[in-house]
């Protein structure tokens, strides 16, 4: 059975002792961003909790990060599901869509704040990057638009910059889907209705992060993936529907042609996102349950929990795209933590012929502009997920004059660093230019016979391993 909200999920977590709680008081003007940092830095992956901070001062909110990508078994506890069958219960869930269920009442507005109430600023939003940052930011809001002709919603995670009591900025990457609807109400003389989410049911979470097609629902995904219907309340001043179990709901409006400077702000790619010129939204109400949790994401500089999230969901995309669709024998996929789940994508086949690693390749870049500026395929021997194996493969499969191919003037990475200047000045995002490489990894003819153990000697060995005494050796800080 899906979770009801945020507070079921948080409950699985501390069963299953994937949830720490941190009792002491902490500033979140410094001290969240800190704290985040040294556990994804320091603790493996496979080892690291999601994060309570119980205590913030100054707020009464206590707030919960990396309960959706603060690894992968969080990210599958999410889903319901186990680490090994992620990727199939998106594919189930993506084909299987639910429309979502209107109800009249809802938690998500237990508690109301209109007019002179409105105050953005109760939120305990940390300062990610402090000294750099202009203030605090949302980093996990799941931010809710509609196309005025179709009426489609969208949910889209993008940063969200706090700008006082009833003011928000907003910055979204040109080929975001929510710019359509706002250049759709501009073509009509009107501004844009927003609702900004934030904790709700995991699998809404994950939907919000991971590209779709324009004209797809979001809600009926996270339907499909819960195998229940997301059950969403109509907003109290605008124009939108929302998760009726939500802990915090914002409501305002783009007003026509609202645009201001906003940021800069640390980026997933591990440096700062330019500032620039976007929309700002007038907020109009703020309703949440009755002692509401708050939710943020843990980006900046990789590991993140926002390259964990993005990488999974991308990864089932990009499968579902080159197995389903185009016919390709992949059978695995992965976009590196240390690629922002972005820069970097390897991919692995059971190859039938010597096209197939290029058509991969340009699958993968064709459906979305975001995916592998550096693409790598190997044989479905190569464990994608083992660096060591992927730079064998490199090492020893390829030829870089046969098989490193370069595709110029293709959609840059969002907010590449890398991107050249002009002028001796950065490039305006609307005019920046890209290329990408991909590279065939995989064998070209018979090879000879692997200079490794036989396969079962090996298994005998990790069998009774205890018996030789070996241990790795404790070495002293210097």
């Amino acid at each position: 059975m899906a979770y009801r909200d945020l507070r079921e999920y948080l409950a699985v977590l501390e069963n299953k002792g994937l949830l720490c709680h941190i009792e002491a008081e902490v500033d979140k003007d410094w001290e969240i961003s800190a704290v985040c940092r040294r556990t994804f830095r320091s603790i493996p992956e496979r080892n690291r909790p999601a994060l309570m901070f119980d205590r913030i001062k100054g707020h009464d909110i206590p707030l919960v990060v990396g309960i959706l990508g603060g690894s992968r078994e969080i990210y599958a506890t999410a889903l319901e599901t186990e680490v090994g069958n992620v990727l199939e219960k998106w594919e189930s869930g993506t084909k299987n869509p639910l429309k979502a269920r209107l109800v009249k009442s809802a938690p998500c507005q237990e508690v109301v704040h209109r007019g002179a109430e409105v105050n953005f600023e109760m939120l305990p939003a940390p300062v990610w990057t402090v000294g750099q940052d202009p203030g605090a930011y949302h980093t996990s809001p799941f931010v809710i638009s509609k196309d005025p002709e179709t009426g489609i919603p969208n949910i889209g995670t993008y940063r969200v910059q706090v700008k006082g009591r009833n003011r928000a900025g907003l910055m979204i990457n040109p080929p975001r889907n929510m710019n359509q609807h706002i250049r759709k109400n501009e073509a009509r003389g009107q501004g844009t209705d927003v609702a900004i989410v934030f904790g709700t049911d995991p699998v809404l979470g994950l939907t919000s992060v991971t590209p779709f097609p324009y004209g797809v629902n979001e809600f009926e995904i996270a339907g499909g993936i819960r195998r229940e219907p997301v059950d969403v309340v109509r907003c109290l001043t605008v124009d939108l529907e929302v998760p009726a179990t939500a802990e915090i709901v914002v409501e305002g409006r783009i007003p026509f042609q609202g645009r201001e400077p906003e940021g800069p702000f640390g980026e997933y790619g591990g440096y700062m996102g330019a500032a620039g010129t976007h929309p700002f939204i007038e907020i109009s109400c703020i309703t949440h349950r009755k002692k509401p949790i708050y939710q943020a994401f843990l980006s900046q500089m990789p590991p993140s929990e926002s390259s964990c999230i993005k990488g999974i969901g991308r990864e089932a995309v990009i499968l579902r795209h080159l197995k389903n669709n185009l016919g390709i024998p992949v059978t695995d996929v992965y976009l590196t933590e240390s690629g922002g789940a972005t820069g970097m994508l390897i991919i692995a086949m059971k190859k039938q012929n010597r096209f197939q690693p290029l058509k991969a390749m340009m699958g993968a870049w064709s459906l979305h502009d975001v995916f592998g500026k550096v693409t790598i395929v190997v044989d479905d021997d190569i464990d994608i997920r083992d660096s060591f194996q992927v730079e064998w493969a490199l090492s020893f499969r390829m030829q870089p004059a046969e098989d490193v191919h370069v595709l110029n003037n293709t959609d840059p990475l969002t907010l590449d660093p890398s991107q050249p200047w002009k002028d001796g000045k950065p490039v305006l995002p609307t005019e920046q230019v890209s290329s990408k490489v991909g590279i065939d990894a995989t064998k070209k003819h018979a090879f000879p016979p692997l200079a490794v153990p036989p396969r079962e000697h090996l298994e005998k060995v990790d069998a009774q391993w205890e018996r030789y005494g070996i241990r790795a050796l404790k070495r002293n800080a210097k």
